[in-house]
């Protein structure tokens, strides 16, 4: 499943970062290369790809990174 708009994002360690904005897809297959996850406490979004997501519902978005990764890159 995709990432839905408004859904809550949580790292692999359980933290709460914020929730997705907004879908970057492919304008030829339609396929998301990128969401940008709105964090509520930091001035700075996060960009990341479908390939950082665990598992996702309507609801929630679980990442197979930590937030410390996700500053490392």
């Amino acid at each position: 499943m995709e990432p839905e708009f408004k859904a809550k994002v949580v790292d692999r360690n359980g933290t709460v970062l914020g929730t997705v904005d907004h879908l970057v897809r492919d304008t030829w297959s339609g396929e998301i290369k990128m969401f940008v996850v709105r964090r509520e406490k930091s001035d700075k979004d996060l960009f990341l790809t479908p390939k950082d997501i665990k598992e996702a519902t309507e609801s929630r978005v679980n990442l197979n990174v930590s937030l410390e990764e996700l500053n490392t890159r």
